[in-house]
């Protein structure tokens, strides 16, 4: 099949980094392979991603040069001091181009936070892939276009243009989340660091230091990956350890023995859980857990990665989930049905509510522990997705940026930490209003009562405050949407295509039945009048409301599971899955087609 050969568009942003302060482009780059990873860092699929290129990169840095493109979605996400400590937060070993202005994103017709662009050693592009789970493909498309390339004279080896930028030198680094210990002291995920420390009362000093600070998965001698969440079990609880620990870029689940540091891996595999579990059921890998809870005798997971909350019991080690479709967006209602979007934030209240803090849709959600029908997860503040803002007052009206951390506070009111807005804020369950404590913090991450005082994990600032409790002040603020141009649709009846052509060496197996699901929902939902809700196939018939907005976000989910080819039923199989919001505007005489690529595939 002859490949269609459309030159990839230039590179133009507000700057690099990882490049020794050099600007790039594509001309001085042919004779590579080039991946361009669209990427954004509130993303929990964007940082898998970054995690998946690791060996890739690793093995073929003589011939392929990684480029993370930063698109943001959150207004601080553009900030340029917020892009380079995420860089290095997440130890980005590629250049980066700074486009806050999404001015590559558009060139490249970008859609979905990850998309991945794989540029040929001529400077073509040859493929384009959505979401994440393609480490495989890549590993595949590499080699056919190494050797495709070095036959033709057309490869070009050495080292590419990346720059290590100078190493950091504060004692923590990036810190995400604390708990207090008996006898007044704080322990603390040093995230960047890969280890726990615990901090004397003056929340400088330390008193250990737990795990090596060497990125891996292994409990003698103890090694973390990006810890998170941590997790004091009550007394009665204990099953030979005292805290769990959200290991969360081991996707596992650890527990820390005080007395002596000694680490055991509780839950999960060290591989990424990459296929859709139900609520009541459980499964041996987990996805990035961020954050834990003590709720009705159980430890809740903050489950980011699959956008659930799962359960763990240390009597038994049994796991499974709690609430959450693993459908990214904002729905209320029974357990089995909710939508969350990368629980971050976990606190349980006076009467046994589970707050959530749910980053992606800026809102603070509940689980009632004894809920009415019908009503077990709701919304206290938040209006979805796409958006955000710093505003108190009543909730149904109040906005936040990104928040990771929640605490309840003496009053029974609830403290968030509002990331990305700077500040913590404060939802009032009683009043129904939100207001706020403090302001001017860098990316506040957690949140602990400590009597009259919060103390604050200031992550970006690598270090710990204490801020006291007072009256909150109201901010007006402004309310944002993310900056996304409009796909004109016509109105009336839409074809829903998902394109996915499995990679080389692997095939869609229907034995069993069709391997592929497709959910469609829209905000508001009056935007559909059919077509929502989830069934098999990669194709739909929905249809717009002839009276309903003119505008809104088609969220559209699909997966598709593909098998090695060979070895029948023994053959390993590969879940791949993306999520689309997609802004509409009706347009009479605009497409009445909507085709999105769940993957896009090298065509020789």
């Amino acid at each position: 099949m002859g490949r269609s050969r459309v030159r990839a568009p230039e590179l133009r942003g507000r700057r690099w980094l990882n490049t020794g302060g050099a600007g790039l482009s594509l001309a001085e780059l042919r004779g590579k392979i080039v991946l361009l990873d669209f990427w954004t860092f509130c993303c929990i699929n964007c940082l898998h991603v970054l995690d998946e290129l690791r060996e890739l990169e690793e093995r073929h840095s003589d011939v392929l040069v990684t480029i993370g493109v930063h698109s943001p979605k959150f207004v601080h996400e553009a900030d340029p001091d917020a892009v380079e400590a995420a860089v290095e937060r997440y130890a980005v070993h590629h250049p980066v181009l700074d486009d806050p202005e999404l001015v590559t994103w558009d060139a490249y017709a970008a859609r979905a936070w990850p998309t991945l662009v794989v540029v040929d050693p001529a400077g073509y592009v040859v493929a384009q892939l959505s979401g994440e789970g393609h480490a495989h493909g890549l590993a595949v498309l590499v080699e056919e276009l190494v050797a495709e390339h070095e036959a033709a004279g057309t490869l070009r080896r050495g080292d590419g243009p990346y720059v290590a930028p100078p190493d950091p030198a504060t004692a923590l680094r990036f810190p995400g989340k604390a708990i207090a210990l008996p006898g007044g002291t704080f322990l603390v995920a040093d995230t960047a660091h890969h280890q726990l420390v615990e901090l004397e009362p003056d929340l400088v000093t330390e008193r250990r230091r737990i795990g090596t600070g060497e990125r891996g998965l292994s409990d003698s001698p103890a090694r973390f990956s990006e810890p998170q969440g941590l997790l004091l079990l009550p007394e009665h609880a204990a099953a030979g350890y005292d805290v769990v620990v959200a290991d969360t870029v081991n996707h596992a689940l650890r527990g820390v023995r005080l007395a002596d540091g000694t680490v055991t891996t509780l839950a999960g595999t060290g591989e990424q859980l990459r296929t859709r579990v139900e609520v009541g059921r459980a499964a041996d890998e987990l996805s990035s857990p961020w954050d834990l809870a003590w709720w009705q005798d159980r430890v809740v997971v903050a489950m980011a990665g699959s956008h659930q909350l799962w359960t763990f019991d240390p009597r038994t080690g049994a796991v499974a989930v709690l609430a959450g479709t693993t459908n990214e967006g904002l729905r209320d209602g029974p357990r089995a049905d909710a939508f969350f979007a990368q629980p971050s934030g976990l606190a349980v209240g006076p009467d046994a509510t589970l707050w959530v803090a749910d980053a992606e849709t800026s809102a603070l959600r509940a689980v009632a522990a004894a809920p009415a029908a019908g009503a077990e997860v709701s919304t206290a503040v938040g209006q979805g997705l796409f958006d955000f803002g710093f505003r108190d007052g009543p909730a149904d009206q109040a906005m936040l940026q990104h928040p990771l951390g929640v605490a309840v506070l003496p009053d029974g009111s609830v403290a968030l930490a509002d990331t990305y807005n700077g500040a913590v804020r404060r939802y009032d369950p009683v009043t129904r209003s939100v207001g706020t404590l403090a302001r001017d913090l860098r990316e506040p991450s957690d949140l602990l009562v400590d009597g009259e005082h919060l103390v604050v994990v200031e992550s970006a600032a690598h270090r710990l405050v204490r801020v006291p409790i007072p009256a909150s002040t109201r901010v007006d603020g402004q309310a944002h949407r993310v900056r996304r141009a409009r796909t004109d649709l016509s109105p009336g009846a839409l074809a829903l295509r998902i394109d996915f052509t499995p990679p080389t060496g692997q095939h869609l197996d229907t034995r069993f039945g069709d391997p592929t699901s497709l959910t469609v929902a829209a905000s508001p939902p009056e935007l559909l009048a059919a077509g929502t809700g989830t069934a098999p196939g990669l194709d739909r018939a929905l249809r717009f409301a002839a009276d309903g907005p003119g505008e809104g976000v088609l969220q559209i989910s699909v997966a598709a599971a593909a098998c090695d080819d060979g070895d029948g039923v023994f053959a390993a199989c590969h879940r791949y899955q993306q999520d689309w919001g997609i802004p509409v505007r009706l347009v009479d005489g605009a497409p009445g087609e909507l085709v999105l690529d769940l993957r896009a595939v090298h065509e020789g």
